[in-house]
């Protein structure tokens, strides 16, 4: 017992979330360079770079330079096991994004030091507020011009409703940028811009009244540090690690990961502090990571990724007890037990073949068909975890068969990609035809090159003008109140997959009159109900 309690205690799992082009693939490269993962980092922008980023391995997104997936890395640091999951910071894959934060215990927040914060981060920091999840923040991007370090602070308290305190200040910006003052640890670290020295020199300071500080900032840089810091201790809270773990304060780091500056300390702090694995609620009771029998949940379903293999990866969160290979486990929606031959650890596109895994932990299993997002495993227990919804999509879309002879594989490939969660597969009760709803409109793309590039079937789509669609709960369903809704509505309902109800309303205007006129009749827009 007291190895597994060990092994428990040396987990930590984090999403790293922000906007597009803050920085967070380049962060999650250069935190695997200091975790000795890798051996170089590719820079996510230069096309000269030959290397894409390690986290992004499908052909799309090394098109693009942006991340539409999100990954699964592991790597160790001074004996801590780190799980990151760098999530896309595209608005059109929030989803994916929204679901990867039920499987963390904590969350660091990049944030660009020109743009501050920007809308989706916004989105991103109220689902982890909900959650009281422990966050982090990085302000990246510091060689840059950008706004001063104060007005950051300010911002992030008023547009994310956060409680920040700084533990590291930088000294200077852009041009005259010359380090960091790390306050959690006492120490000041030089910027060189020399981007090929991995890791700098740090030089301990406790005494900022010090000559030395002049002596290695300059007389200028060392007074005006010496005000902000007298400043920055005056007006934010010391740090406090209970409420940072409650989800009321937020450290904040600065640095920038582009040049691998000051990320090491915002790893030797987080390994000091974040939380590791967190009990998780179910519909039954909640359940302690220590606990001996194993749990866990499917967050994320990965079709094909590997091209040459047609496979599918189900990715499960290990909430409890120790997940064992070849040992069988209940799938408690279908209530039968399945055995996973080759369960599988990440590291980006390598994958390696493990034999136990703790809570924390994120197993790949390969899927024929049986998992769908939301899933649990138990060793028996008949017990369901909560907390993976699916939202309401804002862009419809006829999806249309362009080869009749690969109608197979057509739907074979949406099939799959729906149970991935890439959008929503609605079909029309009045028809059967096939409509697609996705959260934003860069996802038909994706479909449509999957569908072409993974399955072998072209498909063509067909605008289709839905405002919203609302999956539908009538308590009596015999009642004449539904039986007429139905009857008035029919060309506008449909079925999800998983033969839910729903009503794709046309106009806002339209939901709020069939809203008026059915009031017995809930209308809801995520479908966990």
């Amino acid at each position: 017992m007291k190895s597994f309690q060990k092994e428990i205690k040396r987990r930590r799992t984090f999403g790293i979330i922000s906007h597009p082009d803050a920085g967070k693939t380049t962060l999650t490269e250069k935190l695997l360079l200091f975790g000795g993962a890798i051996q170089e980092a590719g820079a996510v922008k230069s096309n000269k770079v030959k290397k894409g980023a390690t986290s992004d391995f499908m052909e799309i997104e090394r098109q693009r330079g942006i991340s539409v997936a999100t990954s699964v890395l592991a790597f160790e640091y001074r004996d801590i096991k780190i799980n990151i999951l760098d999530t896309p910071g595209h608005k059109d894959f929030a989803e994916d994004t929204f679901r990867t934060l039920t499987a963390v215990d904590s969350v660091i927040v990049v944030i660009d030091v020109a743009k501050g914060v920007e809308e989706q981060t916004e989105k991103l920091v109220e689902v982890c507020r909900m959650r009281n999840i422990p966050m982090i923040v990085f302000i990246n991007k510091l060689d840059r011009e950008g706004k001063d370090a104060f007005e950051l602070l300010d911002e992030i308290e008023q547009k994310l409703n956060l409680t920040v305190t700084p533990l590291s200040f930088p000294i200077g910006m852009g041009y005259d940028f010359k380090g960091i003052y790390n306050i959690w640890e006492q120490n000041v670290n030089l910027f060189t811009g020399d981007p090929r020295k991995d890791i700098e020199e740090t030089v301990e300071i406790s005494d900022l009244a010090s000559e030395e500080l002049n002596e290695l900032i300059g007389d200028k840089a060392a007074d005006t540090l010496r005000e902000e810091l007298e400043l920055a201790q005056g007006v934010y809270p010391e740090f406090d690690k209970e409420a940072y773990l409650a989800g009321r304060l937020q450290p904040v780091f600065f640095g920038s990961a582009l040049n691998n500056f000051g990320v090491r300390e915002l790893l030797d702090c987080f390994i000091n502090i974040a939380p590791t694995p967190r009990p998780k609620e179910s519909d039954e009771r909640v359940v302690q990571p220590d606990e001996e029998n194993f749990t866990g949940f499917v967050f994320k379903i990965h079709a094909n990724m590997d091209p040459k293999h047609r496979d599918r990866l189900a990715f499960i969160k290990i909430v409890s007890g120790k997940f064992e290979r070849n040992k069988s486990y209940l799938h408690v929606r279908h209530n039968k037990n399945l055995k996973f031959s080759s369960p599988n650890a990440f590291f980006a596109e390598r994958k390696e073949i493990v034999d136990v895994s703790y809570p924390g932990d994120i197993v790949g299993l390969h899927d024929t068909g049986n998992f769908k997002i939301g899933d649990t495993l138990t060793e028996g227990e008949n017990l369901m975890y909560r907390g993976i919804p699916s939202f309401s999509p804002e862009y419809f879309r006829y999806i249309n068969n362009a080869d009749p002879m690969k109608s197979k594989q057509l739907e074979k490939g949406i099939d799959q990609l729906m149970d991935e969660g890439v959008a929503q597969l609605f079909t029309l009760e009045l028809n059967g035809r096939k409509v697609i709803g996705t959260v934003g409109a860069l996802q038909f793309e994706v479909i449509q090159y999957r569908l072409e590039h993974e399955y072998g079937a072209k498909c063509t789509y067909e605008n289709l003008n839905v405002y919203k669609a609302t999956w539908v709960e009538a308590d009596n369903p015999k009642s004449e109140e539904f039986k007429d809704f139905k009857r008035v509505k029919s060309k506008f309902l449909a079925k999800d997959k998983q033969g839910q109800l729903v009503f794709l309303a046309d106009s806002q205007f339209s939901l709020q009159m069939t809203q008026q006129k059915y009031p017995d009749i809930k209308f809801h827009f995520t479908s966990e109900f």
